[in-house]
């Protein structure tokens, strides 16, 4: 399953990296496609969209 989720906070590179680290630590299976210019993080696993939000509202970052 594919979770697309928008987050307005992501601003750069860097937050794209802790972003993706930080999903991939506590989610090792996922596939995590995030797109810089459209706030877009898309994360292809198992997990309900709740975790998913839960480990990005983690980083410091905001879902929509």
């Amino acid at each position: 399953m594919t979770i697309s989720l928008k987050v307005p906070t992501i601003v750069c590179e860097g937050c794209v990296e802790t972003i993706t680290k930080q999903l991939q630590k506590n989610l090792p299976e996922a596939q995590v496609t995030i797109d810089l210019d459209t706030k877009t993080v898309s994360v292809e696993t198992q997990a309900s969209e709740a975790t998913v939000k839960e480990i990005i509202t983690s980083t410091g970052h905001t879902v929509e």
